[in-house]
This record gives C-alpha cells, structure tokens and sequence, in this order.
C-alpha cells in the first residue's frame, strides 16, 4: 500500500488504490446551488454527481466502494485497520461535501434524523445520501438483495428515454465539462503546475480551448494569474501545435495573449511570448488597441518599457507605431498617466508629430509648480543669487570709506550666513522632495522636446496651437504657455469664441502663474504688454471688468473659509486695478456697469457668507476667551498656598514655581483680554467688502494669537501651581507635569495653527504677483 506523505503538495493524495482523497477540491466552487427543498433536489443532485464522478468517489454513495470488513486474523489485523482508517477519511470527506451543499435548514434536518437513527454522528455518506433522496428526491428502492447504484439508473433512465427531445435535453456531460473547467482555472490561478498538467492530460484538454465566458483560453487565463510561476505558461506554449499561431487566438475582445500580458503587467509573459511571435506588437483588439496602448492605459511602466525595447529594434514596426495619429495616442496615454520619463523615451522613436493632442495632454497634466520648499532644488542658483547679491556697493556712504567698509563687510557676513542656511536647508529638505522635483523636471524635458519637434516639423507661421494654449491658461501651467508662445509666436494673438486672449483668460480663471507674464511680454514677445491696459472684449469688459467677476468654483474651494476667498477676490482685483489705465477704472461694458460695480454685484453672496464665517469664527473664540479671562483672574487672587495672615504676603513668594506661576497668570490674562475686545470688535463690525482685504484679517489674527499666547500661559500657570503644591522639590514630578502640559499646547498648535498661518499667508505673506519674475529658468 502506498500512502503519500502529508505534506506532499500534489494535486491528489491517494491511500490505498481504492479510496482517493481529493484534498485540493473546494466543494463550493463546484456545488452552486444549495439543496433547501424538492424543487432544488434535481439541480443539486446533477451538480453532486458531476463533482464525485469527476474525483472517483462515486463509489461511496452507490455501494460500490464499501466499509472494510473486520478480520479476527491477528497477522491481518493492522491492513484491515489501516485500510478502514483510510476508507473512513474518503467517506468523511464526501459526507462533508455533501453537508456542506445544504442549507442551513435543510442541514440541520438531515443531520438531526441521522444521529437519532445511528450512534450520533457515526454515519456514512451512503446515508446521507440516502435520507436526502428519501426527503427530497423520487424514491430508489435499494436493499439487501437488490441494489441499483447510481450508474446503473442513469443507464436505465437513458434507455427508457432515449428520444430525439431528451438527447437534446440531456446537459449533464455539459455541466460536468464546465466544472472541469473550472477547476482547471483554480488550478492555473493558484499557479501548480502538477495539477494543471493532471487535468490536461486527464480530460484531453487543449490549450486553446475556451474556458471563460468572455471567450478567453487556458492560455490566456495562464498570461493573466502568471506574473509570479511563468512554468504554466511555458508547458502550455510546449503543448500548442507548431501550425498554431500565437496570433490565432484571440478572446471575444479580440485580444491577444500580449494584449492580456500589457493588461495584466505581466512582463516577463510579455518576453515569453515575443521570443515565440514578434508580429504580437502590432495585433490590435476590437476596439483598435495595440498591446503598448493597453500598458500605457493601465500605467504598467515596466512593461510599457518592455515592448519600447521589443519595438525599436524592428524599423517596420517603429514606423507603423509611432506615426500618424495612432502614434501620437501612445504618447498621449503616457502623459495622462503622469509616466513623463517614459514619454520622454517614447518620443525618442518619433520622427514627427501630427496632432496639437500632445500639447493639449500637456497642459491637462503639467505638473504644479513647486512650492518655496521645492524651489531651493537648484543649488547653483542660489550661490549664483547670493553672490550676485554680493556684488553691492554702498553708494549713500562713499564719502565714509570706514562707514562704508563696515557696512559692506556686515552685508557680506550676512550674504555667507544666507547661503550657508540656503546650503543647509536643501539638503535637508531635497529627499522629501526629489521625487517631486524628478517629475517636474521630466515634464519641462518632455514640454520642450515636444514642442522643439514640432517647431521643426511643421509651417510655424500657419500654426497657432489655441487649445492648449488656453488649456494651460485654465491649468495655470504657466511654463507650456510660455514654451508655446516662445514657439509658435502667433498664438499670442489667437482668442477663443468669448474674444478673449490668453492673459484675459488667465484673469478670468485666476491663473496668476499665467497673468505674471505680463511683466516680460515686453521683453521677450513682439507684442507690448501696455496694450492689455485698454483691450476690451467683445462685451466691452476691460481687463478690471473681468477681475471683477467671480471666479470659478475649483479655483475658489482651493481656499478654506468664504473670508479669505472674498480676500483672494480683493487682491486679483486690486491687482488689476494697478496696472490697467486709470481711465478703465471708470470705463463702463456693454450692460452699462464699472468694474466696482461688477465686482459688487458678483461677489455679493460671497461677502454674506464671509459675514457669517467671521462671526460664526469669532462667537466661538469669545467664549473661549471669556473663560480663560474669568480662570486666570480667579487664579490671580487666590494665589497658591495662599497669604501670610499677618502681612498678606503670599507665602512661596520667594519660590522660583510661584514666580513663573505670577508671570505666566499675568501674561494669560492680559493676553486673554485683548483677544476678547478684538473677537468682539468683529462680532461689532459693519462688513464692507472692502474690510475683508486686510482689516478684518488683521483682527482676527491677533485675536487668535493672543488667544494661543493666553491658553498657553494659563496652563503653564496651573503646571507651575501643581509643582509648587505638590511637586516638593521632586524632579520625576516636574517631568511629568511639563510632559502633560505640553499636550494640550501642542494640541491647540496642531488644531488651530492651520487657520492662523492661511490668515497671515494670504494677508501678510509674499504677493502671489510677482512684478519682475524671471521665466527663462524654473526656480
């Protein structure tokens, strides 16, 4: 008897040639539909029989395999017990399977009776069976003398009715060869090749035929779940007949198994199968796509690579993929996946480019630019700032030469500190943001490339590139307008169906990366930048007119609270208003409105819901103010430990703990106040629009400051009251009670820091109007 070892990985364990053990099989995946009642029973039962015919363990429930019979014979005695050992493993099993196919009801039921007719749980599965059939199914007289197994009425019932209807009725051996199937699919998902073989060889399976309803093979299903064991996919590819082309076999999409590989990532398949059928990379499915148009969709970047590489060593098929419309798709799927180094590579195979689909990829998905932090990647141009900066003469004091060599030799120290800072701090910061800097710079590659190629390739003077032109704009990609306009010149000049060109855009969409290039038009373009000053368009909106409308809602939600949006407002239209013509102030459009009262009229709501904000803000804070102010001025007058009876003198005057406790009680209640009279003073305000630039803001900012100054001290008071009540001179006490005190500072510093640095930021901070900014370089 040959038993196989417990920890052999086989498809099939086998004791004994006549009780198989199909440990692998998962019964659920084969049975579907649960046996609850008469009406399931036929459905159930054709499922069951498929499921035990296909594994051997037939015999179990027809009779055929019986219980092994005891025997006295002491030489005899262990293969007798291993043999029933192994008999009752198998009829455990397909007692299990049979179980576990019921309902919950109907399982209960049947294991209810069973127990109650034989010692508890001691039945076989014969039993089972048989109870099912007696309560569900048509009765099937089987006893001592006369026994009919399963085959055998199947066989009668075939003969008895054996028509031309039932014959085309009859779909068992259809069932049977879909659960075949499908365990041969959980064979190849799991990735064993012995058990995949098994049923190959078993079932005279061919690796082109169909087993999925989307008409996919057992190859293809062998490309998909292979990225980790490529041993299946290999065998399979051994077994297909020389005269069948890989080409051939397609699934009901029309794909390919490389189109499967490019879905599924699946790069090493990928290689498998261009060393058998290089003519893969240009199949195209149904709907027209090529195996890299599926990687690049599904931002596979390894296997995108994989083909390139595959594709450039084959001139004819570079040049049927990489021209003409279909080609310039390959690199639009790279840059809307953000994959810009692969576009970069890509475009290396291109020798033209025939479409503004590039572009207009391009300016959908630049990448931001990169804030202060990201702008010190450029180490060399900062030593290049700082020592230009060095070059200062202090002309006011030439006639102090000892003044002025002071002062020169002051603004050097200062100059060395800046750059050693500049130094330091990018070092520090540049691993956070290599990653981001990497792509930025990749896409400005790509950005110039492309538009050097087409400059080259095409009539420059015909083309105007409009639509990326104003998609940038709308984007705020301020480097793919200046690479376009720098470019192609007379793009400058285009309008969109509104009449407006690319600055009164940038005005209307609230690009400010966009309308800064305002300040070098004049140098670097043929057109004077004093013309936008008086330009009206076809509405007689002048550039004022249109700061003045409300912008956009994405740009709007990008600023947190309706206060500091209707301040963002302010300042564009502010902005405007200082560099348009005095006259335009005044200028009216064709609804006969100035630009103030177009501003009014837009942005009316949005000062009403910045009204409520500020109030809403500032009612919140009052009460936390006035509660810190009635704690801390309690606490001033019971100081602790309390006053000497005879002089009234506090009596740990003289203690350090006290000191800080009188300072920090002080400074928590003046503080406290002043945030007070100023949440109050907006609670009291009339709310002009124009308040909201920068009076309103202001309030608010020192109202919280104050409010994070008083919080602060009053628990640093009450720290310091603990240690002088019960700190006793103990220095594990003192660490705790800083540790417990700092929690609830750094807690308000986490919470509420946020809002106060918007507020600063937006009021004191750099303008986001930079009047001389330098564009030749990305800084």
């Amino acid at each position: 008897m040959a038993a196989s070892s417990s920890n052999n990985k086989s498809f099939i364990v086998e004791i004994g040639e006549e009780y198989p053990y199909p440990s692998y099989v998962i019964a659920p995946h084969f049975v579907t539909v649960k046996l609850s009642g008469n009406d399931k029973y036929d459905v159930w039962k054709t499922q069951m029989l498929c499921l035990l015919r296909s594994h051997g363990m037939l015999g179990f429930i027809d009779g055929k395999i019986v219980r092994p019979y005891e025997d006295r014979n002491s030489s005899r005695r262990k293969f007798v017990k291993d043999r029933k050992k192994a008999w009752m493993r198998s009829d455990s099993l397909v007692t299990g399977w049979i179980l576990g196919s019921l309902s919950e009801e109907a399982a209960t039921e049947v294991i209810n009776c069973l127990s109650a007719k034989h010692n508890n749980s001691d039945f076989t599965a014969r039993d089972a069976w048989d109870e099912l059939q007696h309560r569900y199914g048509p009765s099937i007289p089987v006893n001592s003398s006369t026994e009919i197994t399963i085959e055998e009425e199947e066989e009668s019932k075939t003969k008895e009715t054996e028509t031309p209807t039932n014959k085309a009725n009859s779909i068992p051996e259809d069932i049977e060869r879909k659960v075949i199937l499908k365990e041969l699919h959980f064979w190849i998902k799991v990735g064993i090749l012995r058990g995949v073989r098994y049923f190959l060889d078993r079932h005279q399976i061919k690796p082109t035929e169909k087993i999925t309803i989307n008409g996919n093979t057992v190859l293809h299903v062998a490309v998909g779940f292979s990225k980790e064991n490529h041993e299946i996919l290999k065998h399979l590819l051994s077994l297909l007949p020389k005269e069948n082309s890989l080409l051939d076999l397609v699934n009901s999409d029309g794909s390919t198994l490389l189109h499967v590989a490019a879905i599924f990532g699946n790069t090493e398949a990928g290689k498998i199968l261009l060393k058998e059928n290089t003519d893969l990379l240009l199949a195209q499915d149904k709907d027209g796509h090529t195996p890299l148009a599926l990687s690049l969709t599904n931002m596979h970047t390894e296997t995108s690579r994989c083909l390139i590489d595959h594709i450039k060593n084959n001139e004819i098929k570079k040049n049927s993929l990489f021209s003409g419309r279909s080609g310039d798709d390959l690199l639009v799927l790279a840059i809307s996946s953000k994959k810009f180094r692969l576009a970069k590579d890509l475009l290396t195979h291109y020798k033209t480019i025939h479409s503004e689909a590039v572009l207009m990829a391009l300016a959908q998905n630049f990448p931001c630019e990169l804030n202060f932090w990201g702008r010190i990647r450029n180490r060399k141009m900062i030593i290049y700032r700082v020592v230009g900066f060095g070059n200062f003469r202090c002309i006011g004091l030439r006639g102090c030469c000892c003044c002025e060599a002071i002062l020169e030799l002051f603004l050097r120290g200062i100059i060395m500190i800046q750059l050693c800072f500049g130094l330091t701090l990018s070092y520090i910061v540049w691993p956070f943001i290599k990653k981001r800097v990497g792509v930025l710079n990749d896409a400005s590659d790509l950005l110039f490339e492309v538009c050097q190629k087409i400059y080259e390739t095409t009539n420059r003077s015909k083309r105007y590139y409009l639509n990326p032109v104003f998609e940038a704009t709308r984007q705020n990609a301020f480097e793919v307008v200046q690479q376009i306009v720098s470019h192609f010149p007379n793009a400058i000049k285009g309008t969109n169906e509104d009449g407006h060109d690319f600055i009164q855009y940038a005005v209307i969409n609230r690009s400010d990366a966009v309308y800064n290039m305002l300040y070098q038009m004049s140098e670097d373009t043929n057109i004077d930048k004093n013309i936008y000053k008086t330009i009206n368009d076809t509405y007689h909106n002048n550039l004022l007119h249109l700061a003045a409308k409300l912008a956009p809602s994405n740009k709007l939600n990008l600023i947190s609270g309706a206060a500091l949006q209707i301040q963002r407002e302010l300042q564009w239209f502010k902005e405007v208003e200082g560099f348009v013509n005095p006259l335009i102030r005044i200028q009216k459009n064709s609804s006969g409105k100035t630009p103030e009262m177009v501003f009014t009229k837009e942005h009316k709501d949005l000062v009403v819901e910045g009204e409520k904000w500020m109030k809403a803000t500032a009612e919140s804070y009052t009460i936390t103010a006035a509660l810190i102010t009635t704690i801390v001025f309690a606490a001033a007058i019971t100081v602790p430990g309390g006053n000497n009876q005879e002089t009234g003198i506090p009596i740990f005057t003289n203690n350090v703990a006290f000191t800080i406790f009188a300072i920090s009680d002080a400074i928590s209640l003046f503080a406290a106040v002043t945030s007070l009279l100023m949440f109050l003073s907006i609670l009291t305000a009339r709310f002009p629009q124009q308040d909201f630039l920068i009076k309103l803001p202001r309030r608010l900012i020192v109202g919280l400051l104050a409010l994070f100054i008083s919080t602060t001290t009053m628990i640093v008071a009450f720290g310091a009251t603990l240690y002088l009540v019960f700190g006793q001179g103990d220095t594990r006490i003192l660490i705790t009670i800083c540790i417990f005190t700092s929690l609830p500072i750094t807690m308000f510093v986490r919470l509420q820091f946020p809002l106060i640095a918007d507020l600063v930021s937006s009021t004191y901070g750099p303008s986001m109007f930079i009047k001389k900014r330098s564009y030749s370089y990305i800084f």
